[in-house]
């Protein structure tokens, strides 16, 4: 089964997305004789509102449970500048999984140690680092550089390309509005102008650089989780996997056991699509929400090293509100535990 997570990181590396689709036969039994796997994929899944979802999907056919599960490249966090609030956003985009990049035309503020969490640092002038990296649009692109100029000249930039899934600008209110009016004035498609998000952020009273990047990061996350954000025809990502887990089911080795929520009600810990490796001597990697429920994945996990089986649990994390049995986040869980051998 390890393998197939290894062609899965391959093809997001590649830019490429897959999906894993799972069918178990039961609550419990043989890897071999009673589950099957394949790659595909990944279909949208149209939600109320008729917007394209990246989500787990459960279908049951009889006493077959099928489970698709989607996975897309690593989105990139595009920071245009490296100053005092690149750097807390960056890092919060690294924290958030995303591939984050950043282009400034100072040595001093382009640079790997500045920017250890990047994958991808860019000195250069702006316009030159734009044509670099090549904006698609899964790209978040966040335009705070040292000068207005420079601002308005990575507009254009953005703007004349392919449209990012965000795309915000710092600025006061005075500012972007006298911008936007030279813009359109030079021609510039008024609906991609309109589309910016700028004053960049949202309005949570931000005052330090770390604020203001944090209420950026929160506007992105916004684009990147809610429907009503952005492009109808863009997907907008529930999966809950996290990029590193996978990256090292691809590389782990030895005997280990497999965590993954599958179904997620409620304001349950982790969404579907969390996973988790547990290690013979109980050590973990990843998370699928902590609290008893975690505690009870890690005990079948254990439980099913070495013997080539799988287990579907299912958890009420309610329970009495007044009881030391319930969660602070309720909801109900379903998480796959499997062998991997």
């Amino acid at each position: 089964m390890k393998s197939v997570y290894g062609k899965i990181v391959k093809l997001l590396a590649e830019g490429q997305s897959a999906a894993l689709e799972t069918e178990i036969t039961g609550t419990e039994g043989s890897l071999s004789e009673n589950m099957c796997r394949r790659l595909s994929k990944p279909e949208p899944v149209i939600d109320s509102k008729g917007r394209n979802a990246a989500r787990v999907v459960l279908t049951m056919q009889g006493n077959v449970l099928k489970i698709q599960e989607p996975f897309l490249p690593a989105e990139r966090l595009i920071v245009l500048g490296g100053g005092h609030i690149a750097l807390p956003a960056a890092e919060i985009g690294a924290m958030c999984g995303m591939k984050v990049c950043v282009v400034d035309d100072r040595p001093e503020f382009a640079s790997a140690g500045r920017f250890p969490m990047a994958s991808q640092v860019i000195c250069a002038g702006y316009e030159s680092g734009i044509t670099q990296l090549g904006i698609t649009a899964s790209d978040y692109v966040v335009i705070i550089t040292h000068g207005h100029k420079y601002d308005a000249d990575c507009l254009r930039t953005v703007i004349s390309g392919t449209m990012p899934a965000y795309l915000g600008m710092i600025g006061s209110r005075r500012r972007v509005q006298a911008q936007m009016e030279i813009l359109r004035a030079e021609g510039y498609d008024p609906k991609r102008l309109e589309s910016v998000c700028t004053p960049i952020g949202l309005n949570i009273g931000a005052v330090t650089p770390e604020e203001i990047a944090v209420s950026i990061m929160a506007e992105v996350i916004a684009y990147r989780r809610l429907a009503e954000y952005g492009p109808a025809d863009r997907f907008y990502i529930e999966s809950d996997v996290e990029p590193e887990v996978l990256e090292h089911l691809a590389c782990a080795e030895g005997p280990m056991a497999l965590a993954t929520v599958i179904e997620a009600e409620g304001s349950s810990p982790r969404g579907a699509g969390a996973k988790m490796i547990v290690f013979p001597d109980g050590t973990i990697d990843g998370s699928v929400g902590g609290g008893m429920a975690e505690a009870a994945a890690i005990r079948e996990a254990l439980a099913l090293i070495g013997t080539g089986r799988y287990k579907v649990l299912s958890m009420d994390l309610s329970g009495d509100v007044s009881g030391y049995d319930a969660m602070a986040c309720g909801g109900k869980i379903r998480i796959l535990v499997e062998d991997l051998v």
